[in-house]
């Protein structure tokens, strides 16, 4: 789910879960939104913010769900990141200019205790998002776990979790869950003809198929052009590589520093195609691709973290999905 030019699309199951809790004033102070990566959560919490603090401030508007007029005082506020009652927490640009932080730090939690300390200025509400909180260092989560334990008054947490499991469990516990699932196809092509104007309705449905759900994974397959590599990635998964053509291609093509970008899409987009192929598959097939998965995402996320080769850990990869193959591939 996205939310463009007023509307929000999919996920009607979260959206009224929430929108019904806020109608009755009875809503839980923490809400964990968990699900797959790229369908909606984020753009969700920032609807459901929105709403909250737009409807308590006023003016007063008529619309459904979780819309907000986007010329409403409060939209252009939080829009232009300059809401006073309102937080938005993710990963930061490293000081010295050389990519994103690994995590969001106890630093940044701390400052939201002193943000909750000042009285708030244009309603009695306040609303805070964490993007995710799978990014949370330890000291930072404990932190965040105090204040959920003791929340002030009229305060909304949205915590946007793509691996829940991971988590504290005293966090998951104390928190509202929302769950977001894949989207599908109806809402998969709405969204991507509202995002991608101009584009033909056959590369819209080939988008569409290769996401698998996942609005913000087919933007980043538009974007970044991943889509020939993950039609490669899709040979070897189902055809082998018997003789190291396949992921050897691959690793040049994203071995370099140009391809820096497309280099950690891809690690990303991995694990969500192997798990997508295990869904259709039974018996040993699908325990391999199990295994596989297990192996494509523990590389994807220690990579980045040790600064491991891009194209030794790409020919890997490749042999990972070769793994999943009917015929024994040589590795």
């Amino acid at each position: 789910m996205i939310v463009g030019q007023g509307v929000l699309l999919g996920q009607d199951r979260a959206v009224e879960a929430f929108a019904s809790a806020w109608r009755s004033r009875r809503l839980h102070h923490g809400w964990l939104l968990t699900g797959p990566r790229g369908v909606g959560k984020a753009s969700f919490a920032r609807a459901a913010a929105t709403r909250v603090l737009a409807e308590a401030a006023g003016p007063a508007f008529e619309q459904t769900g979780l819309e907000t007029p986007d010329d409403h005082r409060i939209a252009r506020l939080i829009a232009a990141g300059s809401h006073p009652d309102f937080r938005w927490l993710e990963r930061l640009e490293k000081e010295r200019g050389e990519g994103i932080a690994r995590n969001i730090s106890v630093k940044q939690v701390r400052e939201l205790g002193e943000f909750l300390n000042l009285t708030p200025s244009l309603s009695q509400w306040r609303a805070i998002v964490i993007d995710s909180v799978d990014d949370l260092e330890a000291s930072a989560a404990n932190a965040l776990l105090k204040m959920l334990e003791e929340p002030p008054a009229n305060t909304l947490f949205f915590l946007v979790s793509h691996a829940p499991g991971r988590l504290l469990p005293t966090i998951r516990s104390r928190c509202r869950r929302l769950d977001f699932g894949k989207l599908d196809d109806d809402a998969m092509t709405s969204l991507l003809s509202l995002s991608l104007p101009g584009t033909n309705s056959s590369e819209i449905k080939r988008l569409a198929e290769f996401a698998n759900g996942s609005i913000g994974r087919a933007l980043g397959i538009a974007e970044l052009d991943l889509a020939p590599l993950e039609s490669e990635a899709l040979a070897i998964l189902r055809q082998g590589d018997p003789d190291n053509a396949r992921r050897s291609k691959l690793a040049s093509a994203l071995g370099g520093k140009a391809a820096a970008e497309r280099y950690a899409a891809f690690l990303e987009l991995v694990p969500g195609l192997i798990a997508g192929e295990a869904t259709g598959l039974a018996g040993d097939a699908r325990g391999r691709a199990l295994d596989a998965y297990a192996k494509a995402r523990e590389t994807a996320l220690v990579a980045p973290r040790l600064s491991l080769d891009p194209a030794a850990t790409i020919f890997q990869l490749g042999t990972i999905l070769a793994s999943v193959a009917p015929e024994p591939a040589s590795r």
